[in-house]
């Protein structure tokens, strides 16, 4: 099963989404994440928080929709924050899709101590939606299901 964490930028929330999954994810189960937008460059701080967990970054790097066109996913959640008025990526598809808003750590001002913790606040919001998703019973669940459960998830 291949998930996709879509955001404007790609180059905070959603590559923070790629990297744990990838690192937390069971065999059969695989992350890329992409943007509308994309920056062009993945946001050095999110290099460095995914290090300090202990995280690999190898491979990652700010992307477009045309990075996943030869494979397509299978689901589709977009991480960036509504609230914050950004224009939310949307994949048409038959993927099933899902939002799991995350207020971005890199809009935060302040001191790198504060700017650290923003990120790494990020990346336990994101670990706890992982090991949710991977707890989920998937042979039993058909898309209407899988839809509700994703959607319970992004309110943890």
């Amino acid at each position: 099963m291949k998930v996709l964490f879509m955001c404007t930028a790609n180059s905070c929330r959603s590559i923070l989404s790629e990297a744990l999954f990838n690192h937390l994810a069971p065999p059969g189960l695989e992350a890329i994440s992409s943007g509308s937008f994309p920056k062009g460059q993945v946001l050095p701080r999110s290099l460095s928080i995914l290090q300090a967990a202990g995280i690999s970054t190898e491979g990652l790097y700010s992307k477009g929709n045309d990075a996943f066109e030869s494979s397509p996913p299978d689901i589709v959640i977009s991480v960036c924050d509504k609230a914050a008025g950004e224009a939310c990526p949307v994949y048409f598809g038959p993927a099933i899709k899902a939002h799991w808003g995350l207020e971005d750590p890199s809009d935060v001002h302040g001191d790198d101590a504060s700017l650290d913790a923003a990120f790494t606040a990020t990346l336990e919001i994101i670990a706890t939606r992982c090991r949710a998703f991977f707890d989920l019973p998937f042979t039993r669940l058909n898309p209407a299901e899988l839809k509700a459960e994703l959607d319970r998830i992004a309110l943890l």
